[in-house]
């Protein structure tokens, strides 16, 4: 092995020495903490593997280069991943209609049902890290976690402010701003009329006489203080969820916000033992059914309706939990 020449290696001053110290041992806390150093969220694959499948079940149809670009990874070592994943049946290769020397990447329903219960044991760690923490104290963790990643990667710094957005239970007055949101958006972005307004108000009316504690959620979120977003899920029947009522201000878009909404309704569904999850959308609204596709739903049906002022075609999606 070659030896280093310590002459040719400026050593820091007192002051950045003692920064790499806390550097260091910080690294050495927070990697014990979150047990990264354990068999990772008790699967048989690496850190990487977990890394790879997380971006695959959250992008659509992604080509290998922006992976490997995202992530860091050499690009032989992302490719020995991506075959064995195809090699189990989880990943399929479709051409890409602008570059033929580049194929799309998608999870199969298997590759989906392969992360789902890594998803959801991370998340499961996530709340019990932040378990035994005030509100106060998790809005402190979570700003510092922004700061830190916006000092360290300032050109990050959409991702950064994302996770400071908190998802809190409703309080009183928050289901009667979800409908304001949904009455404004829909009629400022769509055209759409007050019988738009008028049919929330009747979901989320019932959804405040009904409410099953045990089977039902609704999660508020809200950004530097203010409310910015709304997501529901509901009992349709004994095996089958429904989520509902998904609403981001304009200022909460392009952050990741609706996916991480949809994440959550997802897993209190697999929590509670629901088999099936579905939703109604229009085929109009494309943010949102991107968010669905990305996350394994399937369209299922699809009818042509007139409604709120508008000719519009309504779609049931469903996911299997």
């Amino acid at each position: 092995m070659a030896s280093m020449d310590a002459a040719s290696t400026p050593l820091p001053d007192t002051a950045d020495v003692s920064a790499v110290k806390a550097v260091r041992e910080f690294n050495r806390f927070y990697t014990r903490r979150i047990g990264v150093l354990d068999p990772y969220l008790g699967s048989d694959m690496s850190l990487t593997d977990v890394r790879v499948l997380y971006e695959l079940a959250h992008r659509e149809s992604p080509v290998a280069s922006e992976i490997g670009k995202d992530l860091h990874l050499d690009g032989g070592y992302l490719s020995r991943i991506l075959r064995r994943f195809e090699a189990q049946g989880w990943l399929v290769r479709e051409a890409s209609p602008r570059d033929a020397r580049q194929s799309l990447l998608r999870l199969t329903d298997a590759g989906h049902a392969a992360f789902a219960p890594l998803q959801q044991k991370s998340r499961e760690e996530a709340a019990a890290l932040l378990s035994p923490l005030s509100t106060a104290q998790r809005a402190q963790l979570i700003g510092a976690m922004g700061t830190l990643q916006h000092l360290l990667a300032p050109g990050a710094a959409p991702p950064a402010k994302a996770q400071t957005a908190i998802l809190r239970d409703p309080a009183p007055g928050d289901i009667g701003w979800v409908v304001q949101q949904h009455g404004e958006i829909y009629a400022r972005e769509y055209g759409w009329n007050s019988e738009f307004e008028a049919l929330v108000a009747e979901i989320a009316g019932q959804f405040l006489r009904r409410f099953q504690p045990a089977w039902e959620r609704c999660w508020i979120a809200e950004l530097n203080g203010e409310r910015v977003g709304a997501i529901f899920v509901v009992r349709k029947s004994a095996t089958t969820a429904q989520l509902r009522m998904l609403i981001l201000t304009p200022q909460a878009r392009g952050l990741g916000l609706g996916g991480r909404l949809t994440d959550e309704c997802i897993a209190f569904a697999r929590i509670k033992g629901y088999r099936k999850m579905v939703l109604w959308t229009n085929s109009c609204l494309s943010a949102a059914r991107a968010i669905y596709a990305a996350r394994g739903f399937r369209l299922v049906k699809s009818e042509p309706y007139a409604g709120f002022g508008q000719q519009l075609v309504g779609e049931t999606w469903e996911l299997k939990l």
